[in-house]
């Protein structure tokens, strides 16, 4: 055969495969023939991963599932709701679509569920906007610089960890240490056109105290809620979670400045690797499947600025169980975030709230959008903090002897001083210029205690 003959019957062939992938494939119906925990598997059915099927169900409204995995003939269905009613046999009709988000204004002050449905008893949502569920991040070369500081309406943040528009930053800390108050904080002083809040794997008890005592009537206004608790299906988790980001993703495209605040980045990890386990899939680090560090950048990505002008900042907590800050989880978000913010219990059962640990936390784009004199003074005031934890122990128990070292000296004459500058009462907000005000006389404060024992 010439190679003129070989080139063409190549070509022929391959442009064949492409148009058999390009050809949909058809949906075929099977059944349910197997069901362990939360998993569904059905046999002699055909669908693609990420579409929805309905189960059909005798009694009761029929059952909404996701494909999530496949064996052969077998596929892996993971049900969206309540699996009451599903028997051997169960007939499974694929819809061949993928999960939608419904958006648009009429989301402003409304409460709904991993599913999109409103849980806050005003009536149905009305609207014809649908985007996906799965969005995609933006391209790394269309990001807009983060050149604007967000004003969070927190002295120490403002001071200490600036935040700019567009940052993605993770609120790390244990059970009971203040990081729903802080949250909260943050989502009434921060100065958004629109917050999306996802209260994800959380108690179904906060989301009431959430919407009526953090954001009140007030804050609603320009707020949406998206709520799947603790007992909705990790799949339900998992599409709170992304529904948010789809939420917020479409008012940044209206050029609005938006905040998302997602409580919290663990539970949604943790439904992934639910799902995970539940497939088959084998843990690798204490527990945890590959696919949920796969997850997790998917997700966190898509916040940032656009070149069309539109602004998402996303605060992510994290909750890091035992005060363990090595978790698999929280090393992860560690690495994908813009900075971490965290709170310590030291700090919180001595009192003093925020319980933000300056010395552990650290904003990345600090150094871009702060001008050279408050990047010093948080600096120093890093340096001088850290001289008094770190030798704390020795001066609580007296073995530290004064004039040993000038700068223990220094920093034991100025922890008053910080402890004060960092606690802030939750109804008492302060705005970014005050902030680095009181930082600026907090400075000229350290010169005096400098030089008084000189002048002694």
């Amino acid at each position: 055969m010439s190679d003129t003959a070989r080139s063409s019957r190549w070509s022929s062939s391959l442009a064949e495969l492409r148009q058999q992938i390009r050809t949909p494939q058809p949906l075929v119906e099977g059944e349910v023939i197997r069901m362990v925990g939360l998993t569904l598997e059905a046999a002699g059915c055909q669908a693609p991963i990420g579409s929805c099927c309905r189960v059909a169900v005798e009694q009761g409204a029929d059952i909404f599932a996701e494909v999530v995995g496949f064996a052969g003939d077998r596929l892996y269905l993971m049900p969206i709701g309540d699996i009451r009613g599903i028997r051997p046999g169960a007939r499974v009709i694929p819809l061949g679509q993928a999960s939608e988000v419904f958006v648009g204004d009429a989301l402003l002050g409304r409460v709904v569920n991993g599913a999109g449905h409103p849980i806050d008893g005003n009536g149905p949502i009305d609207g014809e906007i649908h985007v996906p569920l799965l969005g995609q991040s933006t391209n790394p070369l269309q990001r807009k610089p983060i050149r604007e500081p967000l004003d969070t309406g927190v002295r120490a943040i403002n001071s200490l960890l600036t935040l700019g528009r567009g940052q993605r930053i993770g609120l790390f800390a244990g059970s009971g240490v203040g990081k729903s108050t802080l949250l909260g904080m943050m989502t009434r002083y921060t100065n958004a056109d629109v917050v999306v809040v996802g209260l994800i794997g959380e108690r179904g008890r906060e989301v009431q105290e959430f919407v009526a005592e953090i954001l009140g009537p007030q804050g609603m206004q320009r707020a949406v809620v998206v709520a799947a608790p603790a007992d909705d299906s990790p799949l339900m988790r998992m599409h709170g979670a992304w529904r948010a980001t789809a939420i917020a993703e479409y008012f940044r495209a209206q050029g609005l400045n938006v905040l998302l605040l997602m409580d919290s980045l663990t539970r949604f990890a943790q439904a992934q690797r639910e799902i995970a386990l539940a497939i088959g899939e084998p843990p690798v680090t204490k527990g945890y499947p590959p696919s949920v560090f796969a997850k997790l950048p998917q997700l966190v990505e898509r916040a940032g600025n656009t070149a069309s002008g539109g602004t998402m900042t996303a605060v992510y907590t994290v909750l890091v169980d035992g005060d363990d800050h090595n978790d698999p989880v929280a090393d992860a978000a560690r690495a994908i975030l813009d900075g971490h913010i965290v709170l310590s219990r030291q700090i919180a059962e001595s009192g003093r709230y925020p319980a933000i640990d300056v010395e552990a936390s650290i904003s990345r784009i600090m150094p871009s959008i702060v001008d050279a004199n408050n990047l010093q003074l948080a600096r120093r005031f890093k340096s001088i903090y850290s001289t008094y934890e770190q030798n704390r122990d020795l001066i609580s128990v007296g073995a530290y002897q004064p004039g040993s070292d000038p700068r223990i000296d220094q920093a034991i004459r100025c922890q008053p001083m910080l402890e004060t500058f960092l606690t802030q009462e939750v109804n008492d907000p302060v705005n970014m210029a005050n902030s680095q005000q009181q930082l600026q006389q907090l400075s000229s404060q350290w010169q005096q205690v400098v030089q008084e024992p000189q002048q002694q």
